[in-house]
Parts: C-alpha cells; sequence; structure tokens
C-alpha cells in the first residue's frame, strides 16, 4: 500500500487530528451552551437595566433601576415575553462557541504539546499552563468578537420590543450584515479589547485549572481517566473600556459594576461542567485521546 493510499485509510481523527479536535470541542460547547444559556440571558438583563434607564431617563434614575434579581429576572422574561425567550440569542450564541471553544481548545493543545512542550510523562509546570490558557483565550476571543457582538445584540430583541421599540434585526444573519454595512469590519470587532482581556483570564482559571488538576490526579493519585476525575477537575455607547467604566459609576454607582455576578458564577460553573464531562466522552467516542 502507498502512502497516499495508507493515510487515506487511517480514521478521520489521525488525517485531520486538529480539524478533529475543532469539530469535537464545538459539538461539546454547542452542548453546555444549550444548557445555560438562560442563565447567561438572564445575566444579560440584569446589566442592561441601568444602563437603558439612565439612556431614557437621565443619569439620575440610574440609582433607582429597579432591579429584580436573578430569578425574578428569569420569571419576569418567561411572563412577559415567555418561555422561549430564555433562549432569545441562542443560535449567535452557538456560533459564538463554535468559533471560541474550537479555536481555544485546538490553540491551547497544539501550544502545550508543541510549543510548550508538556513532558513525555504527562506533566506540564503551572506557569506554562497559565502562559497557554492565557494566550489560547486571547486567539479564540478574538476570532470570536463578531459572533460576540451579534449574540449580545439579538439578547436585547425582546427587551426592544417590550420598550415599544422597533426590532433592528430579522435574524442573526441580518444582524451580521447590519453591523457590517454600519461599522464595517472594524464594527464586528467592536469591544474586542475588554473581551480579549476578560477571556485571557477566564481561561487562565478554566483550561489552566482543568488541565493543571486532572493531570495531576492522574499522577498522583487513584484516579482513573473518567467522568469523575473529569467532574472534579474541571450602536456604540462607550469609546473604549475604560469609558465604559467610568460612565457605569458614574451613572449607576460603583457595585453596579458587579450587576448580574450571581447568575454569571452560577452558569460558569454547571457550563464548564457540562462542556469538559462532553468533551471528554465525545473525544473517546471518536478516537481521540483524552484531553
Amino acid at each position: 500500500m502507498s502512502p497516499a493510499e495508507e493515510e487515506k485509510s487511517l480514521p478521520l481523527p489521525q488525517r485531520w487530528p486538529r480539524a478533529s479536535k475543532f469539530a469535537l470541542s464545538a459539538c461539546a460547547a454547542a452542548v453546555a451552551e444549550l444548557v445555560t444559556f438562560p442563565l447567561d440571558l438572564t445575566k444579560t438583563r440584569l446589566q442592561i437595566q441601568g444602563e437603558a434607564a439612565v439612556r431614557r431617563d437621565g443619569a439620575a434614575s440610574g440609582q433607582a433601576a429597579p432591579y429584580r434579581g436573578m430569578l425574578r429576572t428569569a420569571a419576569g422574561i418567561v411572563q412577559e415575553e415567555g418561555l422561549g425567550k430564555l433562549w432569545q440569542g441562542a443560535m449567535p450564541a452557538i456560533y459564538r462557541h463554535i468559533v471560541y471553544s474550537g479555536v481555544r481548545m485546538v490553540a491551547y493543545e497544539h501550544l502545550r504539546d508543541s510549543v510548550l512542550c508538556r513532558a513525555e510523562d504527562k506533566t506540564f509546570p503551572l506557569w506554562k499552563a497559565v502562559v497557554g490558557g492565557m494566550s489560547a483565550g486571547a486567539i479564540g476571543q478574538f476570532f470570536a468578537s463578531p459572533t460576540d457582538l451579534v449574540k449580545v445584540q439579538m439578547q436585547m430583541e425582546g427587551k426592544r420590543k417590550l420598550e415599544g421599540k422597533p426590532l433592528r434585526f430579522r435574524g442573526v444573519h441580518h444582524a451580521f450584515l447590519k453591523i457590517l454595512s454600519e461599522g464595517g469590519i472594524r464594527g464586528l470587532w467592536a469591544g474586542w479589547v475588554p473581551n480579549v482581556q476578560r477571556a485571557a483570564l477566564v481561561n487562565m482559571g478554566d483550561l489552566t485549572t482543568y488541565d493543571t488538576v486532572k493531570h495531576f490526579l492522574l499522577l498522583n493519585t487513584p484516579l482513573v481517566d473518567n467522568s469523575v476525575t473529569h467532574s472534579v477537575s474541571r450602536g456604540l455607547l462607550y469609546k473604549s473600556s475604560m469609558d465604559c467604566l467610568i460612565q457605569t459609576v458614574q451613572g449607576e454607582g460603583f457595585m453596579s459594576l458587579y450587576k448580574g455576578f450571581i447568575p454569571t458564577w452560577m452558569r460558569m460553573a454547571p457550563w464548564s461542567l457540562v462542556f469538559w464531562l462532553t468533551y471528554e466522552q465525545i473525544r473517546r467516542i471518536c478516537g481521540v485521546s483524552s484531553f
């Protein structure tokens, strides 16, 4: 058998390892996003309430904005807009994670195995894991910034309808085209700097922690590479991120910076758990080595 024929006979994960890992991580992220998306929508609505009040009634009203808390906000969305609206913007969120999670996972494994050179016994110094996690998160978020922008814009369409404002978008593709026509290519990357900074820090906690803890457990405890181990491990308003910070504090007070903290925290934990469990299992099913 010639080398070309031999290569064609190999399974897809071996013929195109990075493309396969991209697809598998995208599938796992889509599952995690669908399961936890209502919490993301609730977080966005909580964060936007004061901003909407300031724009409508002036800065003084920001202090009296009717923040309802996570559960009451979710219940209000169901009562006022319907149960299905808890998944308003789910498709652009899934598109975002197809790009974001796919790129960050492939980037981290490449950095870990080829650039930062993990040892043959699977040991990987913490500082290298931190560098790899932050770099992979920043790269993934940069590529995913346009889909992240569309996701947030689509989430707020239900709120605009309740306020008697005309809907801006007919769907995800219309939103992309409208943002592109109004702001050009640069418009799709509006706000990318703080998003990339945040993603770098998030992945320093997510990728670094999971990879470090998982392999520490495998190397130093009787635990094996299974689900138990995987669970244990696991329109411009602002000129810049600094301008956003200043306007938010001036208009709504310092504590407004932490609006949506509880739903953000409550979403991150189940999202990561669902993602890592799903990702490890579909890698195993498809014949790809464990992360």
